[in-house]
């Protein structure tokens, strides 16, 4: 939908988004964003899955409609529609899911090989494990025998943790697998994706590519 809207969050904290015209997006998981025309992908605001999403009719003049997106911690996106310029809605079917290359779906594959990177007694359930969502990088048992759901990046940014965050939710709603906790994996791991993750109880590892291809030996170093 493009529409005028305004945004208010609340939630661990508070954001308000003035009336302006935004592109709001429904995706069939639930997660709703806001969009302006000026951030390429990332979005101004928005509620990631699961979630539910009410409407309900407007308090004054001159709106069309209220949303208010709510996720299980009780965080609500609460989004005042006013004049609406476009609506519609597309089946987008299943996505074949992103097809790696080089570094990240290498690095995919040595971390496969060699669970023992995350923990003494690890070992490797399987590569790509499905989910509703697309498939988790790797799913490994720990030396206890309990799941780990691992997400695997060259670059560890937001998008990738968010990216974990859905998986898990689907993976502990699975009796069989439940309960599931998960790592995030990456040769580099930006600062705001590392407290993202430690907030939602997600474990960070950083890889070394070279040391995994053993074309770095620790013991040759001399600093």
């Amino acid at each position: 939908m493009i529409a005028r809207c305004q945004v208010d969050y609340a939630g661990r904290l508070s954001a308000h988004l003035p009336m302006a015209t935004r592109l709001i997006m429904v995706k069939a998981d639930g997660s709703v964003s806001v969009h302006a025309d000026d951030r390429a992908y990332k979005p101004l605001n928005w509620m990631s899955a699961p979630c539910t999403v009410s409407v309900q009719p407007p308090e004054g003049p001159g709106l069309a409609e209220v949303w208010e997106v709510r996720n299980g911690d009780g965080d609500t996106l609460q989004i005042t529609i006013g004049e609406v310029f476009h609506d519609s809605s597309h089946d987008l079917g299943i996505d074949p899911g992103l097809q790696k290359d080089g570094v990240e779906a290498h690095l995919q594959v040595l971390l496969a090989e060699n669970p023992g990177t995350f923990g003494d007694g690890w070992t490797l359930v399987r590569r790509e494990h499905p989910t509703p969502i697309g498939p988790v990088d790797l799913l490994l048992r720990d030396h206890t025998g309990a799941y780990v759901a691992v997400e695997v990046k060259r670059r560890g940014e937001i998008d990738g943790v968010e990216q974990l965050t859905r998986y898990l939710a689907l993976m502990n709603a699975d009796p069989l697998l439940a309960p599931v906790r998960g790592v995030f994996a990456a040769q580099l791991i930006k600062p705001q994706a590392r407290t993202l993750a430690t907030t939602r109880g997600i474990g960070c590892v950083l890889v070394d590519y070279d040391a995994l291809r053993g074309l770095d030996n620790a013991e040759d170093r001399l600093f």
